[in-house]
This record gives structure tokens, sequence and C-alpha cells, in this order.
């Protein structure tokens, strides 16, 4: 039998363990050591280097701004279902909160994320009950919409204030702990309409591009800690507000779209899921087109 260093017999000792249970005799593990060191050892190693992530996420805490509803709650479930610790943000919707809670097993609270010192209130709380926040997803978001020669100055700072300044709001109370810690991911909900604008909307285009602009500075500045920063921007997703809509004016939106349906607020989630790992660590400062073929940005 070949010489089993320290290394060979704690990874074959991990496996019996998984395998066995933990009345594995010596001669069990010596001849597991013997299948590691021959034909298994990258397996075993790299199986090791998965359970030893999955504790780190375990450990992690994640924040998703309107987290519960719409595209929000999808995120919440899918980060939830990874293995984070999931703080679901929310701002009126006390019905929308406790199915949140009861259906993904996220923890919700309530603050306004459009307000410097309820967000401040409302991320201490977090950390009291969940630790830090490692993940933040900044998706909360509102529209308000009007032709610009009737959009009143109200519409205008309403939509910027909860589409733009939540996710300074939020990112800046959080940042120096993401560095001290050497991680950390921002992730921010833009919109297609932030990428090509929409009549209507120049409120919600004005701060979906700026997203865009803060995600690209933002990400040269985390770079060198650990800290990804990076944007989605969906398209039309299959959500109530959609939904909502006249059935000929969404006959007419999916018209437009190659893939002929309506996103699912799951490929977003599942996005989110994959910027947030530790396996997305080389993406920053990019932004992520999730519509369908409808607009392809250069």
């Amino acid at each position: 039998m070949p010489f089993l260093g320290p290394k060979t017999k704690i990874i074959a000792r991990f496996r019996c363990a998984i395998c066995y249970g933990s009345d594995a005799d010596e001669s069990t593990i010596a001849r597991d050591s013997s299948d590691v060191l021959t034909s298994n050892l990258a397996d075993a190693a790299n199986f090791m280097l998965r359970s030893i992530a999955g504790e780190e996420v375990m450990s992690r805490t994640a924040l998703v701004t309107g987290g519960t509803r719409g595209i929000g709650l999808a995120i919440s479930a899918g980060l939830k279902a990874a293995g984070y610790a999931v703080a679901a943000n929310y701002s009126g919707n006390d019905d929308a909160a406790k199915s949140c809670e009861a259906t993904t097993g996220a923890k919700c609270y309530k603050f306004d994320v459009s307000d410097f010192d309820s967000v401040g209130a409302g991320l201490a709380q977090i950390e009291a009950d969940l630790g830090p926040v490692d993940i933040a997803v900044n998706n909360a978001g509102i529209t308000w919409d009007a032709p610009f020669h009737k959009m009143s100055q109200a519409q205008w700072q309403k939509v910027i204030a909860v589409d733009l300044d939540s996710a300074f709001n939020v990112t800046r109370q959080i940042w120096e702990g993401m560095r001290d810690r050497g991680f950390g991911r921002v992730i921010n909900i833009s919109s297609i309409n932030g990428q090509k604008g929409q009549f209507g909307q120049v409120n919600y285009s004005a701060a979906k591009a700026g997203l865009i602009g803060f995600t690209k500075a933002l990400a040269q500045e985390g770079a060198k800690k650990g800290i990804t920063v990076n944007a989605i921007c969906p398209g039309y997703i299959d959500t109530e507000m959609v939904r909502a809509v006249p059935e000929n004016v969404l006959e007419s939106i999916i018209s437009t779209i190659p893939v002929g349906r309506l996103g699912k607020a799951e490929e977003i989630a599942s996005m989110c899921v994959y910027l947030a790992s530790e396996d997305a660590a080389f993406i920053t400062g990019a932004t992520m087109t999730v519509n369908g073929a409808q607009y392809i940005a250069g």
C-alpha cells in the first residue's frame, strides 16, 4: 500500500464519515485512503471544498430590497434556497411580507429605502438578527408614469428616490463592512428601459440607467477588496404587475420579444444567486441583459 499522508487520511476520514458513519474502522479508512490516492483524490478534494463553500454560504447574509413581491420575492426565495440567511425588505404591504416569510423562510423587515436614516435603522436590526449584510440586492423600485410635458416634480423625485437613491442608501451603509471583511456582492436590478428608454418613463428610465452607471463606477472601487458589483436588466417579466395590463397591450408586448414569451421571475433570481456566489468572483462591473433578445445592448 502506498504511503498515506496526513492530507489523504483526512480526506478519507471525511469520506468514510459521510459514507459509513462514525464507526468506520482503520482498515476501512486505509482502504478508502488508497482509493483516494489512486483514483478519487480530485473528486474527494472537490467534495470537501464544496462542503466548506456551503458552510461559508450558510454564514452569509443577503438583503433583498423590495423582496416580498414579484421579482424580489423570487430573488429572496432563490437566495434562501441556496443557503443564505435572507432579509427581505418591504415598505408597506404587511400581508405580502407575511406570505413571503411563510413561503420562503426569509425574515422580513419594514423600512423606507428612500430614507437614509430609515435604512440605517433597518440594517442595524438585520445585523442584530442575522449578522452583517454580505450580499445586497438593490431591487426596490416603483413607477409613476407620465409624458414628460405632464410629469410633476413629485413624480420625478419619488421615482428617483426609490429606484436610484435607495441603492446609495443601502450600499453606502454596508460598504465599509464589506471592505473590512474582504467580501461583498452588490447586485443592482436595473431594467431594459434603463438601457433603451421608454416613452412616458423619463423618471424610471433615468433612475434605472443611473443604476448601471452606479454599478460600473463602484465595481472599480470594490474590486481589490473582494467586492463585486453587477447589474441585471430584466425585460418584461411575468409578474402580477405585468399581467394586470390590458390583454391587447400584453399581446403587443410579447410580439416584440423574439423568444415569444414573458420572462420568469425565477430566471432573474437564478442570475442573482449565481452573481452572489464564489463562482462569480471574477465578474464585476457587468450588466446582465435578461430580456429574451427584445433589446440587445452593445
